[in-house]
């Protein structure tokens, strides 16, 4: 990210910063979407969506304008996250994160999503991702190969998912 301060003129250090510009940049886009999913009409009609689009629609939620803007939102976020990973590696190379869906997934979940949709949090979401990424490094540190790693990472899965389930039986 320092090729940004260079571009601009700005070539002191960044120490002050303490963490690197994309830790903070991932605080500020978490605090911004928390405000917008849980103060907003917004996130009120996302959630309402993601739970069953056919009620919502019943409700009298514009559930196509709305999914415009919930797609629109998201590829604003994926173009951001491009931007943060060309700053990294200073090359576009769309293969790099190839297979990570898998990752995504596990932290949504472990993080206490549903896959049924309507459940979730920016937070938990956040702790999944680095409880995920913590299970990755450790399993590259002690040298566990990826297809055993993806094994781990489908059992966890399955696991967060039939918590999930269970939790949802005992709520009714």
């Amino acid at each position: 990210m320092t090729w940004i301060w260079e571009f601009m003129g700005k070539s002191e250090r960044l120490d002050w910063l303490v963490f690197s510009p994309g830790v903070w940049l991932m605080v500020v886009a978490a605090v911004i979407a928390v405000v917008l999913l849980r103060y907003s009409l917004f996130g009120r009609y996302t959630f309402a969506i993601g739970s069953s689009e056919s009620t919502a629609r019943l409700c009298g939620i514009q559930v196509e304008r709305m999914k415009f803007w919930i797609y629109t939102f998201g590829g604003f976020m994926t173009g951001l996250s491009g931007v943060m990973q060309f700053s990294r590696l200073t090359v576009g190379d769309p293969t790099v994160a190839q297979g990570r869906e898998l990752d995504v997934i596990a932290a949504v979940v472990i993080g206490g999503g549903s896959l049924s949709g309507g459940e979730g949090s920016i937070l938990g979401t956040m702790i999944g991702a680095f409880i995920m990424a913590f299970l990755r490094n450790g399993c590259n540190m002690t040298g566990i190969p990826n297809y055993v790693q993806e094994i781990i990472i489908g059992l966890i899965i399955i696991g967060a998912v039939a918590i999930d389930n269970l939790r949802h039986r005992a709520a009714k």
